[in-house]
């Protein structure tokens, strides 16, 4: 059963807006077209797996201060190198009826054929910074979707314990290629010109 999203306003507000959507009798009836219509119309960071949404928590400061550095370090590289980088909010189809949004996303070529205007059919690099929220997402969950996606490789930034995490697909699931504390520079098995000083990560301001 599909439902028409036509018939209804949306409206997605923070609790502490004082107005809310509530989207529980409609998980499960959500279709990919009303998924892209609905993250059309917000600038909120919406995810998607076959037919119920989630609304991810706005960023914190500390969040996208995190994102704009990783942003530029990672542009000054790939731009290089011939790719694109881009950052959320952006979707990325990891599959029908599957979309996420990570913070950062990449592709080595700039060309390549799943650089689309609307979503990403794929890419090369994924980034997510943890959110305190609900961690398990970024350290859990999405490593088992960007696997399914076949994205080569997925930086894992936790403000919570100050770590990087590399991880490589290995045919079809993730292996560590390194993990990242202060003191050290994480570093890409793809690009291996990509150094990234862990301690100006979690020191940004």
């Amino acid at each position: 059963m599909a439902v028409d999203t036509r018939t209804f306003e949306l409206k997605l507000i923070r609790r502490i807006d004082g107005v809310e959507l509530d989207l529980f009798p409609l998980q499960g009836l959500w279709t990919e077209e009303q998924y892209l219509r609905l993250t059309d119309q917000t600038n909120h960071l919406i995810e998607f797996t076959d037919g119920e949404i989630e609304v991810l928590p706005m960023p914190t400061s500390r969040h996208q201060v995190i994102l704009l550095l990783l942003y530029e370090l990672f542009k000054a590289v790939i731009q290089q190198a011939g790719g694109k980088v881009l950052v959320a909010p952006l979707r990325l189809q990891v599959r029908p009826g599957k979309f996420r949004e990570p913070d950062l996303l990449m592709l080595l070529n700039a060309a390549d054929p799943r650089y689309q205007d609307a979503f990403w059919l794929g890419a090369d690099i994924v980034v997510e910074i943890v959110s305190p929220n609900r961690p398990e997402r970024d350290l859990k969950e999405k490593p088992q979707d960007y696997a399914e996606a076949s994205i080569p490789e997925y930086w894992i930034v936790n403000p919570l314990d100050e770590t990087i995490t590399v991880l490589t697909l290995d045919v079809a699931e993730y292996r560590p290629f390194g993990v990242f504390h202060r003191g050290d520079e994480a570093g890409s098995s793809l690009l291996p010109s990509l150094r990234v000083n862990v301690n100006d990560v979690f020191d940004a301001r």
